[in-house]
This record gives structure tokens, C-alpha cells and sequence, in this order.
């Protein structure tokens, strides 16, 4: 059946002029409301209100205006139902065949942290939802769009057909209208609850509320198909708001290892650089410059470095571009960088430089990691260790030096796949071991991968030793001192091998399993 009434009222009035110029060219009347109409008007197109088509007026501030049984009853009616349009005309109500509506600015509203829960009540949309459903639900009858990109589709559909939209076209935009209410409801949802939660609570529902912000080339393999996406909620935070300077699009796995190395940065207060390959840590360290991070963290394991992901948590200068020289490295991410390090960065044409300043970070308090039908859910792993929390349990105790060495392994440790072993000195990783079965085994992956001495060092664990052989193992490298959780039940037979071996161990209550 031909258009011949449209109900437009939208918050977005991109192209909206043109757009309704068109419709009543086509001979398509137009219902409107508030500010939609005022513009309408403003530009010469003949528009009806809908308080003078309903006989009823906008009342209680704008609240209700489009509730009413001739606006619903005109979208909702079939139009192969006699009975429907016998009803129709028994009341005087217009089929309405297009509805266009987009919502109240409610995300762009709670974006600002400075916005007040009345101001974000008063963007909560009643009767734009309600004509979406409906609309959508009737979609064997009426065109509904949410979108001005969508207005040349639907004109050009109009202008072919005789003053009507293919069927097809009807059935898209109906699932892009309920795609379009379910975010508003999850965006709405998601700010009230996380108005009442605190950080430390584990949400009862969560309301993901994501779209498709970027497709990307494929997932972790090429026969994978993937997607970036961010929640419809706020504004943009984390790796979605960085700025790319340069280099090829960014692929799934080049954002997985950005994520593990900015974190892992982040951890330090001093300069610091983290080399990832394939989410664990090949070289990470603290010094005065960033250029010396970069050297240090480098040291450990060089072989590794070829392919990496390397974050710093300062401005990156020339100096250090010019250290990484001809390193390949698929991904660089710091705050900033200097125009000259972009300028000799600039001859490396693949290489992708991420810049992400640290009040861009993600503010989000749950990890979510999905399982077959499901989802797991937990809060951030955050906690920081100080000295004052260190239990020392040997006979021995660290000096001022390896304490220092020892919260430094103990916060690289911390972004190690378990079982994880870190072994460190000066604040620079000396060996890595990553996700072997047996802690034994870890600690023997890092002697092997260890590229730089390993005697006098210290040895971070992110879980208890089950046993006394990991120590046996780290003694026979020259390791001084150790850092780990304890609360194994061979604890006692653990530090008993400690003391023989004159090495200083000290709890710290807590483990850092990263699975």
C-alpha cells in the first residue's frame, strides 16, 4: 500500500530537511512533534502537529505527547486486515506507514561525568521507543527508519515503487530499529546500575550493549572472522580512543598484545617498557630514561623481541626511536610521542604507532571472558603490594636493593601467564618463564630463556611453591632472594630450602594467577 502519512520526531536532524522535502513531493503528509515540527516549519514544509491531528495537547513538560490511540492505532493496524481498517476509519485514524524517529540524546547526555540523575532522567525517551517497537513490529505494513544514513535507500525505494517500500527493506530497518531501542534500554540500564554499585561489587545482570565499531582483517587466524566492538554507552575509552599515527589497520591480535603490554606499563610509577610477544612479557624495565627502558628490557630476551608489541608508559623521544632502529615490531603504544620520533618512525610504513594517554584508559571495574553459552565475570586484578605488606619468613632477610627488585618482579609477575616465574635484577627482567604445567618447569624455562646473569637476582612467583624444587632450581643460578604468595601446605619444607640455601623469602599473602 502506498505511503501517504509519515510520523517524524528525531533527536538527530541530519538531513532531515531534505528528507521530508522529498516525502511530500511524493505526496506523503507529514505528523510531527516539538522541535522536529519548529523545523519543518521553519523551512516551508507543510507539517500537521501531532497534538492538532490527536486533539490532545502536549502536557507535563513534553512527557507525553505521542502516547495517544491515533498515533499507535495508525502504526500498529495491518493493512491486509480488514478488520484493522474498519477500525481505523470507525475512529478517524490515518495509517501511518513511515516512522521515523530517532532518541532522546540519553548517551551523549551521561557522557559528561558532571551530569546530574535529574538531567539524565529527563533524556530518558518514552514515546520514541514505544513508536519503534511498534513500528517495527508491524513491519509487514510500515517502513521504519532510525537512521538518516538510511533516507536516500528509503526515497530511491518510494520514487521506484509507486509510493512504497519492498518488503525486504522493511524487514532490515525493523531489525535495526529493535537493535536500535535494546542499546538505548542497555545504555539506560547500565548507567543507573553502575550509579548504585560500587567498585567492589559483582553486577547481579550485566547489559552489554555493544556494536560494531571496526571489522577487522580476521581473528586470531585468517579462517577467523572478527569485529571490533564498543558499548553504545558513553563515550569512547581505552584502545578506542587512542590515536593511530601511522601504520596498517590494527588486527585482533595486535590489539590483544597492545592490551597486555599498556597494562603492564601502567603498573610502574617510574619510566618503564614492556616488550609482549603473544601476551606474556619477553623484557620489561624501570630506568631513568626512556631510551635505557628500552635498551634494558630489550636485553632480555632480543630473540623474542622480533615481532613484538612494546609499550611505554612516557612520551617516546628520537633517542629511542632511533634505539629500536631496525627492530621489526608490529605495534608501539605510548601517552605520546615526540614530532621527532614521528618523523624518524615515519620510514617504517608498516609499523603502527598507538598513541593513548593514560586519562584515555578504560573505567571499566568488570573483566569479562566468554565460555561456550556464557560469560565469566570478575573484577579487575588491581591490587598493589607494598613493602609494609611483605611478610619475611627466612632466616635472611633482603636488602634494600632486592626489595626493590622484588615489588618490580613481583607487578611483572603479575601479567605473566601461570604458572608464571620472573626472575629480575636492577629492576630489569633477566628471565621469564610462562605458562608451563609445574612451577618447576617455569623456573627452568626462564634459566633457559635468560639471556643476561642471573646470580644475585631475585625471583618473583605468582603462586605458591608445591614443592621445594623450584627453589632447589633457582639456587643453582645465583638467585638471592624470592617474593610469593605462600600458603602452600609444604610451606614450611619450601623455606626450610630458602634457608639452606642462605636465600631471603618473603609473602605476600596474595597470587596473581593469569589464566
Amino acid at each position: 500500500m502506498r505511503i501517504k502519512t509519515a510520523l517524524i520526531s528525531v533527536s538527530d536532524k541530519s538531513g532531515l530537511v531534505p528528507f521530508a522535502k522529498a516525502l511530500v513531493a511524493l505526496g506523503v503528509e507529514i505528523l510531527s512533534t516539538g522541535g522536529t515540527a519548529t523545523v519543518l516549519e521553519t523551512s516551508g514544509i507543510p507539517v500537521t502537529k501531532v497534538s492538532d491531528y490527536t486533539q490532545s495537547p502536549e502536557i507535563l513538560d513534553g512527557r507525553v505527547k505521542t502516547l495517544h490511540p491515533r498515533i499507535h492505532g495508525g502504526i500498529l493496524a495491518r493493512q491486509d486486515d480488514t478488520g484493522h481498517q474498519a477500525e481505523l476509519e470507525e475512529h478517524s485514524i490515518k495509517p501511518i506507514g513511515l516512522v521515523v524517529v530517532n532518541l532522546y540524546p540519553f548517551i551523549e547526555t551521561v557522557s559528561s561525568e558532571e551530569v546530574s540523575l535529574e538531567v539524565a532522567i529527563e533524556q530518558i525517551d518514552i514515546g520514541g521507543p514505544t513508536m519503534l517497537r511498534a513500528a517495527a513490529k508491524n513491519s509487514n505494513s510500515v517502513t521504519v527508519s532510525v537512521d538518516p544514513d538510511d533516507y536516500p535507500m528509503i526515497l530511491e525505494e518510494l520514487e521506484t515503487n509507486k509510493g512504497t517500500t519492498l518488503s525486504g527493506t522493511r524487514h532490515h530497518l525493523a531489525v535495526k530499529a529493535f537493535q536500535h531501542t535494546a542499546s538505548y534500554d542497555s545504555a539506560i540500564a547500565s548507567y543507573l546500575n553502575n550509579r548504585n554499585s560500587s567498585n567492589d561489587e559483582i553486577p547481579t545482570t550485566l547489559d552489554l550493549g555493544l556494536k560494531s565499531v571496526r571489522s577487522l582483517r580476521y581473528g586470531e587466524n585468517p579462517h577467523q572472522k572478527a569485529a571490533l566492538y564498543a558499548p553504545t554507552s558513553g563515550g569512547l575509552e581505552g584502545f578506542l580512543a587512542a590515536h593511530q599515527h601511522q601504520g596498517k589497520d590494527l588486527s585482533f591480535n595486535n590489539l590483544v598484545d597492545a592490551q597486555a603490554a599498556w597494562q603492564l606499563s601502567s603498573e610502574f610509577v617510574d619510566s618503564a617498557c614492556a616488550i609482549i610477544k603473544h601476551t606474556n612479557p619477553c623484557g620489561v624495565a624501570t630506568a631513568t630514561t626512556v631510551e635505557e627502558c628500552f635498551q634494558l628490557a630489550l636485553e632480555c630476551d632480543p630473540v623474542s623481541a622480533f615481532g613484538s608489541v612494546i609499550a611505554f608508559n612516557r612520551e617516546v623521544d628520537r633517542k629511542t626511536a632511533e634505539h629500536i632502529g631496525d627492530l621489526f615490531v608490529e605495534l608501539i603504544i605510548a601517552p605520546t610521542f615526540s614530532k621527532t620520533a614521528l618523523e624518524h618512525f615515519s620510514k617504517k610504513k608498516n609499523l603502527r604507532l598507538l598513541e593513548l594517554p593514560h586519562d584515555k584508559n578504560s573505567s571499566a571495574s568488570i573483566e569479562l571472558k566468554s565460555i561456550n553459552g556464557g560469560f565469566l565475570g570478575q573484577s579487575l586484578d588491581n591490587y598493589q603490594v607494598e613493602e609494609n605488606d611483605l611478610v619475611i619468613v627466612t632466616e635472611k632477610k633482603p636488602d634494600k636493593r632486592q626489595m626493590t627488585d622484588l615489588l618490580f618482579a613481583w607487578k611483572v609477575c603479575k601479567h605473566v601467564k601461570s604458572n608464571a616465574i620472573v626472575m629480575a635484577l636492577n629492576c630489569q627482567t633477566t628471565g621469564i618463564g610462562a605458562g608451563q604445567m609445574s612451577r618447576v618447569d617455569s623456573v627452568q624455562l626462564a634459566v633457559k630463556k635468560a639471556n643476561l646473569s642471573l646470580s644475585g637476582g631475585v625471583l618473583a612467583s605468582d603462586a605458591f611453591f608445591p614443592f621445594r624444587d623450584g627453589i632447589d632450581a633457582a639456587a643453582e643460578v645465583g638467585i638471592r632472594a624470592v617474593i610469593q604468595p605462600g600458603g602452600s601446605i609444604r610451606d614450611p619444607e619450601v623455606i626450610d630450602a630458602a634457608n639452606q640455601h642462605d636465600i631471603a623469602m618473603v609473602h605476600t599473602g596474595i597470587r596473581h594467577f593469569r589464566h
